[in-house]
């Protein structure tokens, strides 16, 4: 069944694709640590916007801000994949991320196209309470990850322990922190089996 195209919608499907393309993009810094199958950019952006709705109502912000912030925060990476920190010694990424995105919201519903672009600007500036608890929430993520992973063997993940907790700003990610330092990350399915006992 053939059907006329309707240019909005065909727009929204194309960026639907193109935004799965994150699921098969790996996090580039952990190879850096020597792990050969890390994370995908989607995998992290999930948990990225889970604790920065959390970390929101912690802040007493606006959750659902800090919700799109977080999830759409590396939708770039689609077209120009992870690269990282050694890379963008090298390359100008974060001129390379905005055009990236405002290729790919410019074709987008115009609604959709204005709150997405406002959201992007207002993260980049970090000028807004919002913006702040939003990168906390990837710093936080990165740090959860490479407790995981350094909880499962990969020990060159903890020096990603050393200057990221330096970036958090906001106390309740700083207290998370302090928690996930001492944290066994294999801990609390454990007490999950044994409570269903």
């Amino acid at each position: 069944m053939k059907s006329k195209d309707n240019p909005s919608i065909k727009a929204a499907v194309n960026f639907f694709a193109e935004t799965g393309l994150l699921k098969h993009i790996k996090r580039s810094g952990w190879w850096v640590a020597g792990i050969k199958d890390p994370e995908s950019v989607a995998e992290h952006c999930f948990r990225c916007a889970v604790m920065g709705y959390y970390l929101a109502h912690l802040e007493k912000v606006d959750p659902l801000k800090v919700l799109v912030m977080t999830l759409f925060n590396d939708v770039h990476e689609a077209r120009i994949n992870d690269l990282h920190k050694m890379g963008h010694h090298y390359i100008d990424f974060r001129e390379a991320e905005k055009k990236v995105f405002h290729d790919q919201v410019k074709n987008l519903d115009k609604g959709v196209k204005k709150e997405m672009t406002y959201f992007r600007a207002e993260y980049d500036d970090q000028e807004t309470k919002e913006s702040v608890v939003a990168r906390d929430a990837d710093i936080l993520e990165c740090l959860l990850q490479a407790k995981e992973y350094y909880d499962n063997g990969h020990t060159k993940a903890k020096k990603f322990f050393k200057r990221a907790p330096e970036h958090l700003k906001t106390k309740s990610a700083q207290k998370m922190w302090a928690q996930i330092k001492s944290w066994d990350s294999g801990q609390w399915w454990e007490d999950v089996v044994k409570f269903e006992r």
